[in-house]
């Protein structure tokens, strides 16, 4: 499997109709502190959004919603992951996608069977206080030898400057947020991040 070298992620599906009509082919839907009711209903808008532009949806945390819903991605962090029913995911045949941030998170990680893998901090990131010091680009070099063909999802604190570094050192694709959604103009900042990470889609697979 292969991941768009540009993965954006949102916690709204206004963001996603903003965004994703200008290119976006992967975007995560990251909700916090909303109800189940108004979470369902982000997540149908959502789907239907990245259906019509063909982006690839993923769902964080809510993987029974994501089961009824019909979608086919979901993302989990650690602690999302020790409950789960890894199980009842891939009877749905849900794609999965996990966060890890050291040793033990990765070990772990790789025995749940994921379709990719997140690392972050990779640089000191705003979005939210990490128990973590920043990773670095060294440790995403390691992450990749250690997890071979999976995909490997480098994130926190991205931005265009950073790019080359990120994917000089073997990460598969760079999950951006802030950069994005805190850009005085997002949909600006969108369409840069697509023509800088574009060209990296024609590389075949390390």
């Amino acid at each position: 499997m292969r991941l768009d070298p540009f993965y954006l992620i949102v916690d709204s599906a206004d963001w996603i109709a903003r965004l994703v009509p200008l290119g976006v082919k992967l975007v995560q839907l990251r909700i916090k502190d909303r109800t189940p009711l108004e979470i369902r209903a982000e997540i149908q808008r959502a789907k239907a959004i990245c259906t019509a532009h063909r982006c690839q949806l993923i769902i964080n945390d809510y993987w029974q919603l994501a089961i009824e819903e019909g979608c086919d991605f979901i993302h989990l962090g650690q602690e999302d992951l020790a409950v789960a029913d890894l199980r009842a995911i891939r009877k749905a045949g849900l794609k999965l996608g996990l966060s890890t941030h050291d040793e033990a998170e990765l070990a772990t990680a790789l025995a749940a069977s994921p379709d990719y893998i997140a690392l972050g901090p990779v640089y000191p990131t705003i979005l939210k206080k990490m128990p973590w010091a920043p990773q670095g680009l060294d440790r995403l070099r390691k992450w990749k030898h250690r997890i071979g063909a999976l995909p490997l999802v480098a994130i926190g604190g991205l931005n265009l400057d950073r790019i080359p570094g990120v994917f000089q050192n073997r990460a598969d694709s760079a999950a951006v947020v802030t950069d994005v959604t805190g850009n005085i103009d997002p949909e600006a900042r969108t369409l840069e991040w697509i023509i800088a990470t574009r060209p990296l889609i024609s590389i075949k697979p390390r």
